[in-house]
This record gives structure tokens, C-alpha cells and sequence, in this order.
């Protein structure tokens, strides 16, 4: 039976990288700064260089925390990320982008983008960073999808593909390296408070949006991010393959209206 080590959350990840894609905003720089508290070196990662050393500035105060500049959607790109962080024990896939559109309005170069930087991103810094987890013996990866994954939303037909497409490959990644130790999940949030989804929507929206959730609120960032750091942590050391909505509720309450219509 296996040894459970006690550690304390404030320390439990001293010694440890993390890189977190889409880090200088919203759930990512959530999750980076709480896993530098957590003890971590945490590296976040985006496109634009201003936005990113200001979230670099900002997150200081966390702990060490440091800025790559790369485009997910550039294989290119990825393979000089991953040589610029060097060996990390902790990934998380968190960049995405999500335009919308009609199947039939649907363009095949908008189509390409998302999923470039949505799967095949992810897809191939996974490929470069988990040798070292494998030879390591132990690594987390956790994969940011979404609701939209197993629940339709018209207009978003695409966007919702790619993060099935991210929630299989999680499941693929979980057989492929447990042999070795490493642990890969994925976290589903519903509609979160970030700077991307109050464009979309705006302030005057939230209630149209909250109505469909079970709490009727938009999440909080850090709300992930608390679900991000826990299956990254040894608390979690027997979770693997697993998805774990962070969505208040919305898909309960979708079920529970789907299952009352006639």
C-alpha cells in the first residue's frame, strides 16, 4: 500500500517548474501565482511581450515567477519554448482562443487557428516536456477545456471540438505515461469571470449567462486555479485521466432540464 506524505500546501511544491500556457491573464496567471505561493517556479507563457512582463511584474509578490514569449499556434514557436523553460515537472495546457462562428460562415483559415493553437499546441509541448516527467519517474499535466466539450452551444462549434479534442487527449495521455508515473487530468470550467469572456458578453450580460448555471454567478479565476493546483499536488497523486467540471453547477442543470423535457 502506498505511502500517503503529508506536506503542507504552502510548501508542497518547492523545487518543482511549472509552465502555465496562457499565463498572463485570467485562469492562467491565477494558476501560475498560486503555484509560486504553493513554493513552485512558475513560468507563464503568451503572445504578447508587454502583457507578459507586466503579469510577470505583478506576480512577483507570489514568488518566482518568470515570462516566455511564444505563439501555441507555431510549431515552430513551441519547440523554442520548450527549450527556453528547460525540464518542468508540472504543465498546464491553458491557452486557447475561441472565435465564433455558424458552421456555414465557418472559415477554413479560422478553423486551422484553433485548432492549432487549442490541440496542436498542446499536443506537441506535451510531446517535447514529458520526457524528462517520464525519465523523472512522476509529472502532472492538467488540460484546460471547457464545458462547451460535452454541452452544445450554437456559434461554437469549432472551439467546442478542439476542447473534446483536448478532453480525449487527456484520457490517450493518462494511459500512454502511467506506466511511468505521470499523472495527466483536465480541468472543465463553465463561464469564468475573465477579461475574454466579459468582451463576448459584458457586464450586462451576466445574468443571461448566470441563469443556465446552478450558482448564479460567473466563476472566479482563482476558483480554477484552486482545482488546477490540487490535481498538480501529490493530494491528488491517485487522480488520472479524469475530468473535473469547475462550472457552478451548469452542467447539473443542464442534465436535470434535459432530462424533464418531454
Amino acid at each position: 500500500m502506498a505511502t500517503i506524505k503529508r506536506i503542507s500546501v504552502r510548501t508542497e511544491l518547492e523545487g518543482k517548474r511549472a509552465l502555465v500556457t496562457g499565463g498572463t491573464s485570467g485562469i492562467g496567471l491565477a494558476t501560475a501565482r498560486l503555484l509560486a505561493r504553493q513554493g513552485a517556479e512558475a513560468v507563464i507563457v503568451g503572445r504578447d511581450t508587454t502583457r507578459g512582463r507586466e503579469a510577470e511584474r505583478a506576480a512577483k509578490e507570489d514568488g518566482a515567477v518568470r515570462f516566455l514569449a511564444a505563439d501555441l499556434g507555431d510549431p515552430d514557436s513551441v519547440r523554442e519554448l520548450a527549450g527556453q523553460s528547460g525540464p518542468v515537472d508540472i504543465l498546464v495546457n491553458n491557452a486557447g482562443i475561441y472565435p465564433a462562428s455558424p458552421t456555414v460562415e465557418q472559415s477554413v483559415q479560422e478553423y486551422e487557428q484553433i485548432f492549432a493553437v487549442n490541440v496542436q499546441g498542446a499536443y506537441f509541448l506535451v510531446a517535447a516536456l514529458v520526457p524528462h516527467m517520464l525519465a523523472k519517474g512522476e509529472g502532472a499535466i492538467v488540460n484546460v477545456t471547457s464545458i462547451t466539450a460535452s454541452r452544445g452551444f450554437a456559434g461554437s462549434s469549432v472551439y467546442s471540438a478542439s476542447k473534446g479534442a483536448l478532453e480525449a487527449l487527456t484520457r490517450s495521455w493518462a494511459a500512454e505515461f502511467a506506466d511511468a508515473g505521470v499523472r495527466v487530468n483536465a480541468v472543465s470550467p463553465g463561464s469564468t469571470r475573465t477579461e475574454g469572456v466579459l468582451r463576448k458578453v459584458g457586464p450586462e450580460a451576466d445574468k443571461a449567462v448566470t441563469d443556465a448555471l446552478g450558482i448564479k454567478r460567473l466563476a472566479d479565476p482563482r476558483e480554477i486555479a484552486e482545482t488546477i493546483s490540487f490535481l498538480v499536488s501529490q493530494r491528488a497523486s491517485g487522480i488520472t485521466g479524469t475530468t473535473i467540471d469547475v462550472d457552478l453547477g451548469a452542467a447539473t442543470t443542464w442534465r436535470r432540464s434535459a432530462s424533464a423535457a418531454p
